[in-house]
């Protein structure tokens, strides 16, 4: 009978061995692509000495094509849960080293595992992937685990904030399991996404294009959307997402976590005077803005690389978080088209099903013309902006800082989609249109019949501005609560927020919507 002293021994061989993963040269090999191993970036992740281990020594089940003699412990992925900033995650690391991370039937069980608990806590989820697909030996049982992946990040969607962090390869079915997290961010020159590889699309489709450009984190972070982070290394993807989870709650039932701060609430503002400028026409940069308000001039921005014409990220106003959403005059002028319009959407969504009060910054002219956006169904792609901000229930405030025009002005958070305080400064203008295209229309006749049309066409301009495009008018209605000075932006957002902090709001009972996807 083996004594005490040889089943711990036995015990610490087999630790050793499965954090060993696929061996030293492969772990070496790993270290050469610029890659960390899956442990390593669980030690960068969590908060130190807090990781939990579960299913350290599961292998796989198959038999087929010699694969019974052919066995690591922990089969590819480690699974578990630790600590970030002392609260709760779960987490999972695809492990290139042992069979390149493919996934098998017992590889998807230790996620669906993880990701079970997670939901029945109420902890986040963190996906650290880097995997070459479905293990081919195991045929349907590995596609199998990846839809019982799916299901569950869709289940989760809404109820626990879900993170993919893209580390090397992830093609193919792997690709739609990060597709429905919240956030996905990737790093530069070792990580890329796609359905189908260069090699596929040049036999189908006879187009040459590498890895990188097909896939890779600079492509999905500003031409395809797919990616909300594109970091330089992983040790700053990794601390992307410790920050990314600061802003957030633990689960829908919870508010963002507080964060004390230096940072006088009632701290003017008067360079706000100066940034936006008198001219109606003239760019500026609304991040300026944005990092005018925040505490200590922080802001996190999310797909800062895609549809530069809106910016979306968080902030902390008196140490609460809020979820901006801005027009940036510096792009397009501000217009929202349909990229504009997917971006903001989807983070109104999440911040809304996470409890993230929201911030609009209202610069927008209307909605891009041109044939390339109606035909890509401009209407349909705008109206998932409309959507997200009438059906948020979260505190929400919007400040008008120059043009509100047309259906733009009504979309982005107006009042009679439910924003709780309108506020504006005197350089808004608010107004169906331009004061120059209104006139022309309205006042045709009337210019043209003058004895000096341009004389007339300005006077007529200045007097739409000054009674139409203002925001006084909307203010005589109620539809803006508050005017307000530049100087005060902060102390008004930070009181704003805290006046709303205890709102109680509902959507009519039913199933769900049906938002024009």
């Amino acid at each position: 009978m083996s004594s005490m002293q040889d089943k711990l021994r036995l015990l610490e061989e087999r630790h050793r061995l499965a954090e060993a993963g696929g061996g030293a040269d492969r772990v070496a090999r790993q270290h050469e692509a610029g890659k960390l191993t899956a442990r390593e970036r669980i030690d960068l992740l969590l908060d130190p000495g807090t990781f939990v281990e579960l299913d350290k020594f599961v292998v796989h089940d198959c038999h087929d094509f010699g694969m019974g003699s052919k066995k690591i412990l922990g089969d590819g992925v480690v699974t578990g849960w630790g600590a970030i900033d002392g609260r709760q995650v779960y987490v999972f690391a695809q492990d290139f080293t042992a069979w390149g991370g493919s996934l098998s039937g017992a590889y998807a069980r230790k996620i669906c595992k993880v990701m079970d608990l997670a939901l029945r806590n109420g902890c986040p989820i963190v996906g650290l992937n880097d995997s070459g697909g479905a293990r081919i030996q195991e045929g349907v049982v590995s596609l199998g685990g990846y839809a019982d992946i799916f299901l569950r990040n869709t289940l989760a969607s809404g109820v626990v904030p879900q993170i993919s962090a893209i580390l090397g390869p992830c093609a193919g079915g792997a690709v739609y399991s990060p597709a429905i997290t919240d956030f996905i961010l990737m790093v530069e020159g070792t990580s890329y996404m796609f359905v189908t590889g260069p090699d596929v699309i040049r036999t189908v489709t006879h187009e040459e294009v590498d890895k990188e450009t097909l896939g890779g984190a600079r492509t999905h972070a500003a031409r395809s959307g797919v990616a909300h982070f594109a970091l330089p290394d992983e040790a700053a993807c990794l601390q992307a997402i410790r920050r990314l989870l600061s802003h957030v709650p633990s689960n829908n039932v919870e508010t963002p976590p507080f964060r004390d701060t230096t940072d006088p609430e009632d701290r003017e503002t008067p360079r706000l005077a100066e940034v936006v400028p008198d001219n109606p026409n003239k760019p500026y940069d609304i991040v300026e803005v944005i990092r005018e308000v925040a505490d200590e001039g922080e802001f996190l921005e999310v797909h800062e690389q895609y549809a530069r014409n809106i910016v979306v990220g968080f902030v902390r106003l008196g140490g609460r978080s809020v979820g901006v959403v801005a027009n940036q005059p510096a792009h397009l002028a501000g217009c929202l088209d349909i990229d504009a319009s997917l971006k903001g959407a989807r983070f109104v969504r999440f911040c809304d099903a996470f409890n993230v009060p929201l911030l609009t910054l209202e610069d927008v002219p209307g909605f891009l013309p041109g044939t390339v956006q109606e035909f890509g169904g401009i209407i349909k792609h705008g109206a998932k902006l409309l959507y997200a901000f009438a059906e948020a229930t979260v505190p929400k405030v919007t400040l008008i800082t120059r043009k509100a025009y047309g259906g733009a002005y009504c979309v982005m958070s107006s009042k009679h989609i439910r924003a709780d305080l309108n506020l504006a400064y005197p350089t808004a203008e608010i107004a169906v249109m331009g004061p120059e295209g209104a006139v022309n229309i309205i006042s045709r006749a009337e210019i043209e019949g003058a004895p000096d049309p341009d004389a007339r066409r300005r006077e007529m301009v200045d007097h739409y501005r000054e009674v139409f495009a203002s925001p006084y008018k909307a203010a005589e209605l109620g539809y803006v609560d508050r005017v307000i000075h530049p100087r005060d932006t902060r102390r008004e957002l930070v009181r704003a927020f805290r006046s709303l902090s205890g709102k109680r709001d509902e959507n009519p009972p039913r199933k769900h919507g049906n938002i024009p996807l």
